[in-house]
């Protein structure tokens, strides 16, 4: 499992030690190395990642400001000089806390502190079970078109047929791999890899039509066509 990640610190005496101890790590793969907020933000626009390693105080925006703004921004490990913003690393549900000068063995717990968080996150299997009237149907992730929200139920959309079964979406997609699938709409999720074409406020995946809400509108594009845009 290869964890992206972005350095970012007005420093670059720590910029560089930060960079050197990524590199050190086989499962850890730096995208980027910025200077401020203003720079990151720019670069995240680009580039999606899992981790940021964030410096607080900098030029122009702080850490904290910064992420405040992202809508659904990566996981952070805060780097400072400073432990008085521990308490908002608490408040923002950072992965860790990395007081400078940062050592080798402390960036080491954190570094595995990140992988044991995103391990966590995948799937333990490709496939799982749900209750369907009075029997208990598999469902291969894979085959997942798409899911519906329906009130307390969600109609799980596979090729040929609809499953519906006694779920919330939030529930369903907190079992399904995140970085597999898209929530354009509040009451869908898509899998990313279905998506035939994107036309407007739509997206097409095969026969159907989902609807892309104004507010994910951005993020949405973002997560489908992040590497995957050709064009001259």
């Amino acid at each position: 499992m290869k964890i992206s990640c972005i350095v970012t610190d007005d420093e670059p005496f720590a910029r560089k030690g930060l960079q050197g101890y990524i590199e050190k790590i086989d499962f850890l793969d730096l995208k980027g190395v910025c200077e401020n907020a203003i720079e990151l933000n720019s670069l995240l626009k680009q580039q999606q990642v899992d981790v940021l390693f964030l410096d607080i105080e900098m030029p122009y925006m702080t850490g904290i400001e910064l992420l405040k703004n992202l809508a659904r921004p990566p996981k952070v490990v805060f780097t400072t000089a400073y432990e008085k913003y521990a308490v908002h690393g608490y408040e923002l549900e950072v992965l860790d806390y990395l007081l400078k000068p940062v050592s080798f063995e402390r960036f080491l717990k954190a570094a595995n502190k990140i992988y044991d968080h995103f391990q966590s996150q995948q799937p333990t299997s490709d496939y799982f079970f749900v209750k369907v009237d009075s029997k208990l149907e598999k469902i291969g992730v894979n085959d997942i078109l798409y899911v519906e929200a329906m009130e307390n139920y969600v109609a799980i959309h596979v090729p040929g047929r609809k499953i519906i079964t006694h779920l919330t979406l939030k529930m369903l997609q907190e079992h399904l791999p995140a970085t597999s699938f898209v929530q354009p709409h509040k009451s869908y999720l898509v899998a990313i890899d279905k998506i035939n074409s994107i036309e407007g406020n739509t997206l097409y995946v095969g026969a159907f039509q989902i609807p892309i809400s104004k507010y994910q509108k951005e993020d949405t594009l973002q997560r489908i066509l992040h590497n995957r845009f050709l064009k001259r």
